[in-house]
């Protein structure tokens, strides 16, 4: 599905799956359990010093209440998660190997969330600044490389191959990091809670809250806000040749054979069809009749106000035609 999407963006979200998908997102993003990932937002956004561009209305201030109070709810919840994660880790309560010291395993927990957050943000990044001008999306030094490598024919399909393959191994290991091994009923329950309650936190939900929102949602926030910032960082150039280079050994190819069967039988056409390129671009059939819709009412309120200027000037030469008038009935004497 990324590969066609890589280049078919248009045709993969015209349909009724796409939008039920859409629908059932955003009711989980209503929930408010993952709120507090838009308290980060609002961080980066405030000490990068731009400005977050929303087509939102501004909220009211119960929709400010509301919207407050998920992302303190929220914000309890991942804390909560992030202790439990920690206590377990440093007490060796977790499925992670015996052999691995207590230290190398929190490294490993830190670095990978960073490293799966940085490839997520390179999604989202590379599919917001594909469909810019090369002088708008790269402003620095790497951000040049990372346009030139990246616009290579199928490079953006096969990066997310690669970059799939490195957020599977990286959670495949942090899976291991954060799955708590407990065994109830002898009194080594977690911040000794009840055996239901730690039951329930064997079953690694906190784990799966703490890796979406620390190791995914945030990053992905922050980079639909400012895409250009991660596409012309260092880091995403390094990781982007990695993505590559995984993809070339050939370990997922048979994504690209489903990939062309999955577009035959959508009927997937290239954004291209539809919009041109960034230095090309081709105006749409419902642009052009809103341009044409515009001209003509353009050129009716021409129209109306020339009548207007032929009327006033008629009128105008009535005016002057009786003040002329006037001057002839007045005596010589006068």
């Amino acid at each position: 599905t990324q590969v066609n999407a890589s280049h078919c963006m248009i045709d993969f979200i015209n349909n009724y799956l796409a939008l039920f998908t859409l629908y059932f997102a955003l009711g989980i993003e209503f929930s408010g359990v993952m709120h507090c990932a838009y308290l980060i937002q609002y961080g980066v956004a405030l000490v990068s010093g731009e400005e977050i561009k929303s087509n939102e209305e501004p909220r009211t201030w119960v929709q400010s209440i509301f919207f407050w109070f998920r992302v303190l709810l929220s914000l309890t919840v991942l804390s909560f998660s992030l202790a439990v994660t920690l206590v377990a880790l440093f007490q060796g309560k977790t499925t992670m190997w015996p052999n691995v010291p207590t230290w190398a395993s929190l490294l490993s927990f830190v670095f990978l969330l960073i490293l799966v957050g940085m490839l997520e943000a390179m999604q989202i990044s590379f599919y917001a600044c594909a469909k810019m001008k090369k002088d708008e999306r790269a402003t620095s030094f790497f951000g040049k490389k990372t346009g030139e490598l990246i616009s290579k024919k199928n490079n953006l399909p096969a990066f997310m191959i690669g970059r799939q393959l490195m957020v599977v191994s990286c959670f495949f290991i942090l899976a291991r990091v954060t799955t708590l091994d407990v065994e109830v009923g002898r009194g080594e329950n977690i911040f000794g809670v009840s055996d239901a309650f730690q039951s329930f936190l064997n079953l690694g939900l906190h784990a799966a809250l703490l890796m979406t929102i620390m190791g995914a949602v945030v990053w992905k926030l922050a980079a639909s806000a400012f895409p250009k910032v991660f596409f012309n960082a260092p880091f995403t150039y390094v990781l982007l040749w990695i993505g590559l280079c995984l993809e070339w050994t050939g370990i997922c190819s048979g994504a690209w054979l489903l990939a062309r069967i999955l577009k035959r039988v959508m009927k997937l056409q290239y954004d291209e069809v539809y919009v041109g390129t960034p230095e090309k671009p081709v105006l749409s059939k419902d642009y052009l009749d809103e341009v044409a819709a515009s001209r003509d009412a353009l050129e009716e309120a021409t129209r109306r106000l020339e009548e207007g200027r032929v009327v006033s000037l008629e009128e105008e030469k009535a005016k002057k035609g009786s003040r002329n008038d006037e001057v002839d009935d007045v005596p010589n004497d006068a």
